[in-house]
């Protein structure tokens, strides 16, 4: 006997993703009204790891909020010393020393690196490429190795301080890093032949959730998935900082937006950091690595912003001096927060597997989201 299908009906409801899900990268929650495999309604829940950073700050020195920044995207902790260092230098007038500002550049793009491989490797380790996380998170331990050469800690370092760096390479860093940088390479583009023809995983990244350039911008986005929808805006050749105008790098572009898009990005940056260090690395100078600043840091009222260009997106600094030892207000804009903000719209319609890709390729960290 024939069944008629329209005699099967569905019927809404709430499907809660997370908190505690491996494929939500953290305490993240997406509460899901589902219709079947699709989905009609998406929102984000986020709080779970809410430690008030921001409000700490106001009880602490200048020098010692540092390690906090370093608890932020724990995945970049390197970039998240330099963006709060770089905007208490410029309230006060500091002038960092050349070989710091060359040491700072080489631990950034490491880190960015760093954090690249961490999502590449998650990605495909959401849609069930265990080898391919394997091969990622082996290169990612050399890099954090060469982390806890310099400053004794390989996820949160705290190594800068204002003004400089905490101490000087160690005399082994350099010939492990030049090891790492002639074989890196060579190791990216076997990840890359790995997984990025691989039919499972372009099958659930390519045309699957495509957010083109307007609603990139209008949405907030800044960083790896803001270029990956055609919009070519790096801070680091837009408005350099620190000593970054002093290298020759090119900023990858790509123009579907999709999924497979966010992932390739970072892919084709880390190339760009490799080139970054190699620089680096040949013409970094000798000299003092710690301005000449006071003991107690007091810098004079006023306020400052500064901002970086992060592994996920602009990474900015507000703080507020009343002139005291401690800041007044510290406000920190983190790009993960700001680009889960489309998750709602991008989300609707599509499959509860094609939600995990999306989620993946948008490369968050839930530190940086509850601070």
């Amino acid at each position: 006997m024939s069944m008629n299908n329209d005699s099967f009906e569905t019927q809404e409801f709430k499907l809660n993703l997370g908190p505690q899900h491996p494929s939500t990268h953290g305490v993240y929650q997406a509460v899901l009204t589902i219709n079947g495999e699709y989905v009609s309604e998406a929102e984000n829940v986020i709080g779970y790891l809410h430690r008030g950073i921001e409000k700490m700050c106001e009880s602490r020195t200048y020098t010692k909020i540092i390690p906090y920044t370093s608890r932020l995207d724990y995945l970049a902790s390197m970039l998240n010393n330099h963006g709060y260092v770089g905007a208490v230098e410029k309230l006060m007038g500091v002038e960092v020393p050349e070989r710091a500002e060359y040491i700072r550049v080489i631990m950034c793009e490491l880190q960015r690196i760093a954090s690249h491989l961490v999502m590449v490797a998650s990605m495909a380790l959401d849609f069930n490429a265990f080898t391919a996380w394997m091969y990622a998170f082996a290169d990612r331990e050399r890099i954090l190795d060469l982390f806890e050469m310099a400053c004794g800690s390989r996820l949160t370092v705290s190594y800068m301080r204002i003004g400089g760096l905490s101490r000087d390479l160690p005399e082994e860093f350099m010939p492990a890093l030049k090891k790492l940088l002639k074989e890196l390479p060579g190791r990216i583009k076997d990840f890359d032949n790995l997984v990025s023809g691989n039919e499972i995983f372009t099958g659930r990244s390519k045309n699957i959730c495509p957010i083109d350039a307007k609603k990139a911008i209008d949405y907030g986005f800044t960083g790896p998935n803001l270029r990956a929808s055609g919009v070519q805006f790096d801070l680091r050749k837009a408005s350099p900082y620190s000593i970054y105008d002093r290298f020759d790098f090119e900023i990858p572009v790509l123009h579907n937006g999709d999924c497979f898009d966010r992932y390739y990005i970072r892919m084709l940056e880390m190339y760009q950091s490799l080139r970054i260090l190699e620089q680096a690395v040949e013409s970094i100078p000798e000299g003092p690595v710690m301005a000449k600043v006071p003991k107690v840091i007091k810098p004079p009222k006023g306020e400052i912003y500064h901002q970086i260009e992060g592994s996920k997106g602009l990474l900015g600094y507000y703080i507020i001096s009343d002139g005291s030892t401690k800041p007044s207000r510290v406000h920190i804009h983190g790009p993960s927060f700001v680009n889960i903000g489309v998750i709602p719209e991008i989300a609707r319609g599509i499959t509860i597997q094609d939600f995990v890709s999306l989620l993946a390729s948008l490369d968050i960290v839930l530190g940086e989201i509850d601070r």
